[in-house]
């Protein structure tokens, strides 16, 4: 096995954990059906698991990014499968490439990192064949950084939803808009045969306060884009999409966090009695102390001290 490309904060990689790992492997996976057969370009590819991925399915796949480190790395873990090739550029100057020369590109988390945004979405357009797609993600701006306070200072031009379709509809009219967030949900499914239909509901302040489907603001944008409407899939209309792992990593990293809180209270309760008895004991010995100094042999802060604490030190 390769060993893992050091994490910088800049790209995913597999080796990552929790929350990330959901978001980065979902927008593959829901791209991956969208690769079948096809002539696919991950534009950024980066570590190349996505390509990987997406070459289980497509006909071919070329992994593109400017980083020469993560491109070796991608060749020698992913050497095996013949139809995925990775290749050294600069998604915005693609020019090398011929025209009309793939059926699907995907770029995720890509904008964010480049000013030149209009060139790479022209390029993307001189590359795809005739009925190709172009399926982009990007974080929203109004809740990944305007909301939280968050600057990620790998990112150089984030967007707001109406600026992503500005960007987008000049050279793909058609555009399919997704949302993805990473939620806590409750999940029902048929175990007599496979779903056929989808329901949501969100709560409110109140479980009775219910809106119909997910109501949450998008942490990111992934839009599935055409230059004509009729090249995007019927399947892809209306859809929602789930993604998770049989080992529940996230909830199992959340039930440990709560394990550790609720021993950490246990060990901090018992360290507050400890320090109110020393205190109690510390407050009879100034007594006892002052008692002596002026003479006298009463020591009326023992008996108080005693009444206190007779049943913790029995």
């Amino acid at each position: 096995m390769t060993d893992a490309l050091p994490f910088t904060g800049e790209r995913f990689t597999p080796e990552c954990v929790r929350e990330i790992w959901y978001e980065h492997w979902h927008r593959y996976a829901f791209a991956l059906p969208l690769a079948r057969g096809r002539r696919v370009l991950d534009a950024a590819c980066g570590e190349g698991y996505g390509s990987a991925l997406l070459a289980g399915a497509a006909d071919s796949v070329l992994g593109v990014d400017l980083a020469p480190a993560a491109l070796d790395h991608a060749r020698a873990r992913y050497a095996t499968q013949p139809n995925l090739r990775f290749q050294l550029g600069d998604v915005t100057a693609l020019d090398a490439l011929p025209a009309a020369s793939f059926d699907l590109i995907v770029s995720l988390e890509t904008l964010e990192h480049v000013h030149a945004q209009e060139s790479m979405i022209a390029g993307f357009e001189r590359l795809l064949a005739p009925g190709g797609l172009l399926l982009a993600s990007s974080p929203d701006k109004r809740t990944y950084s305007d909301a939280t306070g968050f600057r990620n200072e790998h990112h150089v031009r984030e967007l707001y939803r109406e600026q992503l379709l500005e960007l987008l509809q000049p050279r793909f009219p058609a555009v399919r808009l997704y949302g993805q967030k990473l939620l806590f949900a409750s999940a029902i499914w048929s175990l007599d045969e496979a779903p056929v239909s989808a329901t949501a509901s969100t709560a409110g302040a109140s479980a009775q306060d219910l809106a119909d489907g997910l109501d949450y603001d998008p942490l990111y944008f992934i839009a599935l884009c055409a230059r004509d409407p009729r090249d995007l899939p019927d399947a892809s209309r209306g859809l929602l999409s789930l993604f998770g792992d049989r080992e529940q990593s996230v909830y199992r990293h959340y039930e440990n966090e709560i394990r550790k809180n609720i021993a950490a209270g246990g060990v901090l309760a018992d360290l507050q009695t400890r320090l109110a008895l020393a205190q109690a004991r510390a407050l009879v010995a100034e007594a006892r102390i002052a008692a002596l100094a002026h003479g006298s042999g009463s020591t009326p802060a023992r008996g108080l001290f005693a009444r206190l604490f007779h049943r913790r030190e029995r």
